[in-house]
């Protein structure tokens, strides 16, 4: 009988501490939708996983990202947060930093090992929605780590194609000075109107 207590106080102490986890890791996210530094800190500091996910699987440093805070951002990259964690649309915080046109975030994902070459659910990745959002700054960032300026992507087309298509005449130059082919040919099948900014898997507010 006093082992059988001594099995159940232990159980339940347990699910006490589970659950504890599970309110810190929900507020942190909460503290990242809010934009507040200190929170985040402080939820840190007393225990919660910086790599917890909602249920879109955004991360607090996604959620950051998508939000254009740039001070979070930087504080949960300090505190040891994944560049790289991707959300269930594949979306990753470079990519929510090359859509918002963010550099200096861009940059510091970048420098801490953020990989460029992803590609989302709907086949895009951050020199993309750079490129089709025109900026240029990131798009510069992108080609100084090494992605190929003529990289060919869904339905051939490159990110001049897309820049082009968006009228994005900034980046269009940028591209073209760093060795973008203007004689390449999308996919003869596909149309012109898919080098139009139609849609992006980064808008999505986190809830």
């Amino acid at each position: 009988m006093r082992f059988g207590l001594i099995v159940l106080v232990f159980s339940t102490s347990l699910a006490v501490q589970a659950q504890q986890g599970v309110n810190i890791n929900a507020e942190l996210l909460a503290a990242a939708r809010r934009g507040s530094v200190p929170a985040v800190k402080t939820l840190l500091d007393q225990g919660a996983a910086i790599n917890s996910r909602n249920r879109l699987g955004d991360t607090a440093l996604l959620i950051a990202a998508k939000n254009g805070n740039t001070a979070l951002a930087l504080e949960l990259l300090e505190r040891g947060a994944d560049a790289n964690r991707r959300n269930l649309a594949g979306v990753t915080a470079l990519m929510a930093a090359a859509y918002e046109g963010n550099a200096p975030l861009a940059g510091a994902l970048l420098e801490r090992g953020a990989d460029p070459t992803p590609v989302d659910r709907i086949k895009k990745t951050a020199l993309l929605y750079a490129a089709a959002h025109g900026h240029a700054q990131v798009i510069g960032l992108l080609l100084d780590k090494g992605v190929p300026v003529n990289q060919r992507y869904d339905n051939d087309l490159t990110a001049l194609m897309w820049a082009a298509g968006a009228g994005r005449e900034e980046a269009v130059r940028l591209l073209l000075e760093r060795g973008a082919d203007p004689g390449a040919r999308d996919n003869p099948r596909s149309t012109r109107s898919a080098c139009a900014p139609r849609g992006s898997t980064c808008t999505s507010r986190s809830a």
